[in-house]
């Protein structure tokens, strides 16, 4: 049983809470308006009644009356023709026309009570109503009022949370700019010290750098034997041009140029 209950209570918090957060001010004083306006309504409707009730009262009066005064005017005259029975009867007629208008008038007065009773009423509510309307109006001003502020408010929160968030957003795309502008200087420097491709090929292909070696050897030594072939050559050509006694040193230690035409013999070294 007490779970029942438990669960009971739940649900009823529950829709309570759903009925709070659907529930709207303004539609609820709109709603409180019409029904206070309805009950004036019927008030009105009430005393409208009771008048036309009254007013009813008021015309049977008048018909009675019309009725007891002219079976008074025919008693008179029945008994100025000698005719009293006939009198007395327009009398006994006039004396229950009488009772009848004192039953109408005690009605009337009772109608009457109630008409201005329902006057008063009808009178009070419309103040009640009206000043209500006043009140309704001015809280659902405010209450516009009050919601457009809270409306501003969580704006300007949900400004702020971005505002937030993008200064993070900046600090890691700087964090992120630094963190590349190292890692570009770091790359720059093993470029210029030439430990770039070790630290990244992790020491390269052995056999490659044997047949590289290999090669640089070979370039080396065929350049080595050229110069000294060069050398060589130098040094040999004089000794086998230069006749036996003949210093070196006469154009280069070349040999002497034939004769010319006229027969004369001039040596070419003699020009220096």
């Amino acid at each position: 049983m007490s779970v029942m209950k438990r669960l009971s209570g739940i649900v009823q918090a529950k829709a309570n809470k759903a009925l709070d957060k659907a529930e709207n001010p303004a539609d609820m004083l709109d709603l409180s308006y019409e029904k206070q306006m309805e009950n004036l309504t019927k008030v009105r409707r009430a005393l409208a009644d009771v008048a036309t009730a009254r007013k009813r009262l008021e015309l049977q009066a008048t018909q009675l009356q019309a009725q007891a005064q002219k079976l008074q005017d025919q008693a008179k005259q029945a008994l100025g023709q000698g005719q009293e029975d006939l009198a007395r009867q327009a009398l006994a007629r006039r004396a229950t026309i009488a009772e009848q208008l004192e039953s109408l008038g005690t009605q009337h007065q009772q109608v009457e009570t109630q008409q201005q009773q329902l006057e008063t009423t009808a009178s009070r509510l419309q103040a009640q109503v009206g000043a209500f309307r006043t009140k309704k109006e001015t809280l659902k001003a405010s209450y516009t009022a009050s919601k457009a502020q809270a409306s501003i408010g969580e704006a300007v929160s949900g400004i702020s949370e971005s505002m937030t968030d993008a200064g993070m957003t900046l600090d890691r795309a700087q964090d992120k700019i630094a963190q590349m502008q190292a890692r570009a200087g770091a790359i720059d420097e093993l470029l210029d010290t030439g430990a770039l491709p070790d630290a990244l090929g992790g020491g390269g292909d052995d056999i490659q750098k044997q047949l590289d070696a290999t090669s640089k050897a070979g370039q080396v030594d065929a350049e080595l034997a050229a110069l000294k072939a060069e050398i060589g050559t130098g040094a040999s050509e004089p000794s086998a041009s230069l006749p036996p006694g003949a210093a070196p040193g006469t154009n280069g230690g070349a040999a002497a140029a034939p004769p010319s035409g006229n027969g004369t013999a001039t040596p070419e070294g003699s020009n220096g």
